[in-house]
């Protein structure tokens, strides 16, 4: 079954070729985009942070992550036991709020 959607595929990519249909397409000649950070994630999240990504609006929780790496960047380089407190107890702040963010998320998505 699965290789016979493959051949499907294949063939409506190469009459779509053939008839021009895939040319002047938004980035076309451009790179693909890194979304190798989807590769666990369900397909439904994946396009919906797609979309939304897209839209400039992002959830709580990748805000969330992009402090959690800035405050273990900030962790790192620290000097002084003093600054790795303050530091590690930021951390710890927004990893439960991070950690509650996703909870969150994984709910919404199974009603």
């Amino acid at each position: 079954m699965a290789q016979t959607l493959e051949r499907l595929v294949e063939r409506q990519i190469q009459k779509a070729l053939a008839e021009g249909k895939l040319r002047n397409l938004e980035g076309e000649g451009k790179p693909l985009p890194d979304r190798s950070g989807q590769a666990f994630t369900d397909m439904a999240t994946a396009v919906a942070v797609r979309i939304m990504a897209e839209a400039g609006a992002l959830p709580e929780e990748f805000r969330l992550k992009k402090l959690l790496d800035a405050a273990k960047q900030s962790y790192r380089d620290a000097e002084g036991d003093d600054a790795r407190r303050v530091a590690m107890a930021l951390i710890a702040d927004i990893q439960q709020r991070y950690n509650m963010a996703v909870e969150a998320r994984r709910r919404f998505m199974s009603t």
